[in-house]
This record gives structure tokens, C-alpha cells and sequence, in this order.
């Protein structure tokens, strides 16, 4: 990490090295999510803000920590910023195909 104080703008390069995510790739989640718009100087240079450095991190675990796609992180930074964002989904099995599955186990036990 940088010796910077955490208000600090940060350059995409400091961002990538940060959060291990390369360059080219936040650039194009700057394409993908409109929310993330870094402070762009003279010569086209990205300044980070602290903000943004945050909703890279959360991009970043959504992405890669819980598995979703870009389209579905699309959809969740479009809710309301108050609404809580759901765990990944979970495939549901049917109840009679669990109580089969529990009965099995039992008689496993049983036998055993």
C-alpha cells in the first residue's frame, strides 16, 4: 500500500497495484458501470478518489469473491445504494427430493 493518507486521489496505477487488479481492466469497468468515474486531469490522467477505490474493491469482490457476472454486478450497483445486495443465489433443491435425500442418510446411519 501506499504512503498516501486514505483521502488522497490515486492514480490507476496505484489502484491497480492496490487492489491487484490490472490496469486495462479498470479501464474497462469504467466502460461497463457508469458509477465508476474516476477524476480525469491534464492529458487524460485518472485520479481515484477514495469513493471510487471503494466501489472497485466491491466490483472486485463481486466479481471474483462471490461469483457474479459483470451484467448481474451491473444490476446490483443500479439498485438504490441503501438496498442491501443479496448473497449469490443459491440453487433450491425440492422438499420431497430432500426429504428423500434425509431418509437415505438415516437409514445409512442405521445400517452403519
Amino acid at each position: 500500500m501506499t504512503d498516501k493518507s486514505a483521502t488522497a486521489f490515486r492514480t490507476i496505477g496505484e489502484v491497480s497495484d492496490e487492489i491487484g487488479v490490472p490496469q486495462h481492466v479498470l479501464r474497462y469497468w469504467e466502460t461497463r458501470f457508469p458509477q465508476l468515474k474516476p477524476v480525469t486531469r491534464a492529458g487524460n490522467r485518472r485520479y481515484y478518489r477514495p469513493e471510487d477505490v471503494a466501489l472497485v474493491r466491491r466490483i472486485h469482490g463481486l466479481l471474483n469473491a462471490e461469483g457474479y457476472t459483470v451484467k448481474g454486478v451491473q444490476k446490483l450497483l443500479g439498485a438504490k445504494s441503501g438496498d442491501e445486495i443479496p448473497a449469490a443465489p443459491v440453487a433450491a433443491l425440492p422438499i420431497g427430493e430432500l426429504k428423500a435425500i434425509r431418509a437415505a442418510l438415516a437409514e445409512a446411519l442405521a445400517a452403519a
